[in-house]
């Protein structure tokens, strides 16, 4: 008789089941009555939108200040891990990763249609041609800016930190454990995971849908389709989400980071044709002059809410609280794929990293490309790209018939959109099997390739029936409760922060216990004398390891059970004090090197060196804490230097705002 064939799978049911659920049932209702739905949707969406439009004014501007702040203060040197952690991949790697993840289609398909648009809408119209083409940029910037990024840096950050640093899962329902502690492994933590998880599947879904409509526009309008059919559409997702599986199996490290760094050289050789083949004189002077009236506007755009403009408040709902709602319910996609790729940096790095450079990039691009097709379309095309504003899938394309070799650049923006499609689609599958499995380290690659089809499949019968526009509506009106929950981010980062800043800052100077003066003469012989290796190996084997011993049986006989370790490569030696609920207590010295001065080398009044080399023992602690030199340590110092640090730590771990730091879970994960 067969055994029954048992399907490996790391999903939690706890958080897969209600998701597929809540996913599968909107599509459908999407798909099956796409105009009720949309009508439902869309009036509770406008609803938010006019009446709730300040909740996302003040999220945003939180998370603004709150980053500013972070960077600049006193945590800014916490790193996002251990704190000798170093950052898993270049800083290049990085930059093109969060790049790619963080805006993809978007820049393609916003990039010449949203200057267009703010340029040509009636509202503006009683402007002038040039204050027009002023505000278009500004307004761009606005939306593609620091705003933006800041959302995705709240939500990345947070999980960095207590992922990396907490050693807790990489999971938004982590983010709460200053709040809500071990609750967080149950119900509400499920409640927060199939939030998140939802929110980012419906907002990848209409995404890609809508990347798909401007691939199709692209290869019809080089004549390499002969139309926009859905039988069209069918296989331009069947093969690009074959790719994105293909690179989301084959992991972070290889696929998605590879097609990042192939993207943005892409991107920044389609931006330098433009810029050169363009109008670079005034292309490169709007850039100066626009990045001048941002500053200049920035906090009264941060804060304006057209309330006292009856006539531009429609516009204002449909587009900077629409962008807001959008980054917003994008962001545990982004946050997630951000945060799984930066352990090992500082919140300051960070910060910085995510706030400025992709909004420098994105100025840049959008100036290049916005104001361009501006420029083209009042001094070449006598209006003709505007009256395309409304028409974003093919205003790209019809923007670079203005330019020379219009062909090779429209393959390329294709080739880029493809790029973009595919980093984004197999980002968000790794990002959604993440969610659904608890962050599992390694799941089986069907779980991957389920993810893929289940997108594709969901896009293509909301593109055939007209539903992506509801889906849309639903994605946005998730960003409110989600605005709350980022709020609350900051309110645990808070707390953690100032948690982690008092547990590391209660330490001791480089010497715990003041020097007797009793052995003044061999003191003064090693401070002016350069050790070698073998006498570093000498002192660990010989001081350092009797007292060592000495302490594990004095600790034997007041019942507690102490453990002496010596490993080589390094030569280092340890006392260990196991516990099952909190975190181990330990105390290490190994062999550290350090350059010497050339100027001392050459100095006669100082023994002689050979090399520019010199040893000497450092003590290392569990909690990562910096050690330091131990050499003039005697037997009895030594062990008093220990029993300093023992006493710290037993006063630490009996202060329960410590229990994140001191959790025996840490232990168990770095096993």
């Amino acid at each position: 008789m067969k055994k029954p064939v048992r399907i490996r799978t790391t999903l939690s049911k706890g958080v897969i089941v209600p998701s597929l659920i809540f996913i599968v049932g909107i599509c459908l209702l999407s798909a099956i009555f796409p105009n009720l739905t949309e009508d439902l949707l869309s009036t509770i969406k406008d609803f938010i939108f006019v009446n709730l439009n300040y909740v996302y004014v003040w999220s945003v501007t939180i998370f603004v200040l709150f980053l500013v702040y972070l960077m600049f203060s006193k945590y800014g040197n916490i790193r996002l891990g251990r704190n000798d952690s170093k950052p898993t991949y270049s800083f290049f790697s990085w930059i093109s990763m969060l790049f790619a993840a963080g805006m993809g289609i978007g820049l393609m398909y916003f990039s010449v249609a949203e200057p267009m648009q703010h340029y040509s809408n009636e509202v503006f119209s009683g402007n002038t041609a040039v204050q027009r083409a002023k505000d278009a940029q500004l307004y761009t910037f606005f939306h593609w800016g620091i705003h933006a990024w800041a959302i995705y840096g709240i939500v990345g950050l947070s999980l960095a930190y207590f992922a990396y640093r907490y050693r807790l899962p990489l999971s938004l329902r982590s983010c709460f454990y200053p709040l809500l502690k071990n609750k967080i492994k149950g119900t509400w933590g499920n409640t927060i995971d199939v939030f998140a998880l939802c929110s980012t599947f419906f907002g990848i879904t209409t995404t890609l849908g809508f990347g798909v409509v401007q691939i199709n526009s692209g290869l019809e309008t080089l004549n390499i389709l002969p139309g926009s059919s859905f039988i069209y559409q069918v296989l331009i997702v069947g093969v690009l989400v074959s790719l994105s599986i293909i690179s989301a199996v084959s992991g972070v490290d290889k696929g998605v980071r590879i097609l990042s760094n192939i993207n943005i050289v892409s991107v920044v050789i389609l931006l330098l044709f433009v810029l050169i083949l363009g109008p670079t004189v005034y292309l490169i002077g709007s850039f100066t002059e626009g990045i001048g009236t941002y500053i200049n506007e920035f906090f009264s755009l941060t804060f304006n809410t057209h309330v006292y403009e009856e006539n531009t408040q429609q516009w204002f709902y449909d587009w900077t609280i629409l962008y807001w709602a959008w980054w917003i319910s994008w962001s545990p996609y982004v946050g997630l794929f951000i945060a799984k790729i930066s352990k090992g940096r500082t919140i300051r790095e960070f910060v910085a990293a995510v706030l400025i450079i992709p909004t420098l990039f994105n100025f840049i691009w959008m100036t290049v490309f916005g104001n361009s097709a501006i420029w083209f379309d009042a001094n070449v095309a006598d209006g003709a790209l505007s009256q395309l504003a409304g028409n974003p899938d093919a205003l790209m394309f019809r923007f670079l018939e203005y330019l020379p070799l219009t062909e090779i650049a429209s393959f390329l923006t294709i080739a880029i959109i493809i790029i973009f499609f595919v980093t984004s689609a197999d980002s968000g599958m790794f990002v959604m099997n993440s969610i659904a499995t608890k962050n599992a380290r390694i799941s089986p690659k069907w779980q991957t390739i389920g993810w893929g089809v289940l997108l594709a499949v969901l896009a293509l019968m909301l593109l055939n029936a007209g539903g992506l526009t509801a889906l849309q509506s639903m994605t946005l009106i998730t960003a409110l409760p989600f605005s709350i929950i980022m709020l609350l981010f900051i309110v645990s980062l808070i707390k953690a922060l100032s948690i982690d800043r008092s547990y590391y800052e209660r330490d001791f100077s480089a010497t715990t216990i003041p020097w007797s003066g009793e052995f003044w003469k061999e003191r003064l012989k090693q401070i002016v004398s350069f050790s070698d290796k073998k006498s570093v190996v000498g002192f660990i084997n010989t001081t350092v390891r009797d007292a060592f011993m000495e302490l594990q049986e004095e600790f034997s006989k007041n019942d507690v059970e102490a453990k002496v370790n010596l490993y080589e490569n390094p030569h280092r030696i340890e006392i260990e004090i196991k516990y099952d609920v909190v975190n181990n207590f330990l105390y290490g010295v190994k062999g550290e090197s350090r350059i010497v001065s050339d100027y001392l080398l050459n100095e006669e009044n100082l023994p002689d060196i050979e090399g520019n080399q010199t040893f000497f023992p450092k003590s290392y602690f569990g909690d990562d804490r910096e050690g330091y030199d131990v050499r003039f340590f005697t037997k009895n110092e030594l062990i008093s230097d220990v029993l300093k640090h023992y006493e710290r730590f037993i006063e630490i771990i009996s202060e329960e705002r410590n229990e994140m730091f001191i959790s025996s879970n840490t232990n168990r994960r770095f096993r």
